[in-house]
């Protein structure tokens, strides 16, 4: 019988992981036909879409919210959420500014000190969330509101700007590719999300993090019983989450050359929107970097063509609500269609398992794969 148990195991492990990688690959489809069919159906309705001048400026807008959207990933994979990334991203950006301009520290050094500004609210998030226990939102929405009053504090409520202007504002707005190319010029912001999510990619993909944050998210008690240090990692991932806004911090304060302390509230809501767009679980165990960066795109993308198309904010934002409400609940009919597939294809090798232990074991395999 545990010759039968063990191959029965494999069996269900390979049916669970096929069926996801097709999820997966067709939610990335999906995603992808959406963007391409807002970009078709904007440059049809407006002569204004489809120039360089805008594309260059869909970009340049999605680079906060795309930095914001990955540390996000990670967190809504394990089935968390973070409210903060908003406003952490302020502190982050209000630090940074007080570090080169009132502290004389090193442009450089100074944008670390926001970074890592960022780090700090990140592993408050999970030490709150996994040592004491209290539910995600709550911790996160305290944090939030804890970030925004310092931001005030520290900054007097006055934006702080920079005083080596040139320097800080030429790291996101100059253009490395422009002065190879003439005329491309492409500002170098949009290559720190790029770098950013290539980064974020082979944490979730390669990385003894990523494994744990899809453990997690899938089942944290059994990840938990197979002797996986649930507490740790989880602070780790809000930890990362923070590093992400901590950068996206120091990238808007670059972009406005200065520290706005009074900004923030909302981009959490908007990097949440992007991570659920592009394909990401809120029920945790699901989602991909790709499809996060895609999701940030189609976010920037209908505000931009909303915009030229002079709808009005309000309606923007009705248009932006109901697209997320599609997006969870074309989620939870993929899951559940998914939940059919495994019970049909697995269903007969999971009657012939046995009871007691073996059972137990193909708990803590999964978890542990």
């Amino acid at each position: 019988m545990s010759g039968v148990g063990s191959s029965v195991q494999v069996a269900g492990r390979v049916v669970r992981h096929d069926s996801r990688l097709r999820s997966a690959a067709t939610q990335k489809i999906l995603t992808f036909g959406a963007l391409i069919g807002l970009f078709i159906v904007f440059t049809l309705a407006s002569p204004y879409f489809l120039t360089f001048d805008n594309v260059m400026g869909i970009l340049l807008a999605t680079t906060v919210n795309g930095v914001l959207a990955l540390g996000a990933t990670f967190v809504i994979i394990t089935a968390g959420i973070d409210l903060s990334v908003g406003t952490v991203m302020t502190l982050s950006a209000v630090m940074a500014a007080e570090f080169v301009t009132n502290w004389g520290l090193p442009v450089y050094l100074g944008l670390l000190g926001g970074v890592l500004t960022g780090a700090l609210a990140g592993f408050a998030n999970g030490i709150t969330i996994s040592k004491m226990k209290v539910p995600p939102f709550v911790a996160t929405l305290g944090v939030m509101m804890a970030a925004k009053g310092l931001s005030l504090v520290i900054a007097h409520s006055k934006p702080i700007y920079f005083a080596q202007d040139s320097i800080v504002r030429g790291l996101t707005m100059n253009s490395v590719v422009g002065s190879v190319i003439p005329g491309l010029d492409i500002p170098n912001a949009i290559f720190y999300l790029f770098g950013a999510a290539i980064i974020a990619s082979l944490i979730l993909g390669k990385t003894i993090l990523g494994r744990y944050a899809f453990a997690i998210g899938s089942n944290e008690e059994a990840t938990r019983l197979s002797g996986v240090n649930v507490d740790f990692w989880k602070t780790a991932v809000y930890t990362l989450c923070g590093v992400f806004s901590g950068l996206g911090g120091v990238i808007i304060a670059s972009r406005l050359n200065s520290a706005q302390p009074a900004l923030g509230s909302g981009y959490e809501l908007d990097a949440i929107a992007a991570v659920v767009i592009g394909g990401t679980s809120l029920s945790g165990g699901e989602g991909t970097i790709l499809g996060t960066v895609i999701g940030a795109f189609i976010m920037s993308v209908l505000t931009n063509g909303l915009r030229i198309l002079s709808v009005a904010q309000e309606w923007q934002l009705v248009v932006t609500g109901g697209i997320v409400i599609v997006a969870v609940y074309a989620d939870m009919l993929r899951r559940r269609q998914q939940q059919g597939r495994m019970r049909l294809e697995g269903g007969d090798q999971a009657v012939a398992l046995p009871p007691g232990p073996e059972r137990e074991q193909q708990a803590d395999v999964s978890a542990g794969g």
